[in-house]
């Protein structure tokens, strides 16, 4: 018995190198979006926490989010919270609709 790793490359065949090289390639770019996008919900998450709501509709759209942040929680899950959560957003949605035609 050796403690040397095999080199697992070298015995694929070209079709298999090039369908492992793919699937390298793939999950890089998967982790690269994950880092992207959770980046990106950071630098949200610091202007929603610097910038107080103004109007009703920019503490509806605050809400609305931590909504969809709590949907996507085990508890959140649940299938009676899932529709008082679907209830809410749709109640949101309308509420800022409304408001948003009344400004026009």
């Amino acid at each position: 018995m050796t403690d040397d790793p095999v080199n697992l490359d070298g015995r694929r065949d070209p079709a298999g190198q090039i369908a492992t090289d793919i699937r390298r390639h793939t999950l890089k770019a998967f982790e690269a979006d994950q880092e992207a996008l959770r980046l990106r919900q950071e630098e949200l998450e610091q202007q929603l926490m610097a910038d107080r709501a103004e109007t009703w509709t920019e503490a509806a759209l605050k809400a609305e989010y931590l909504i969809r942040q709590y949907a996507k929680t085990a508890e959140g899950q649940d299938a009676r919270r899932t529709k008082l959560i679907n209830g809410a957003l749709g109640d949101l949605a309308r509420l800022i609709e409304r408001d948003n035609t009344k400004v026009r």
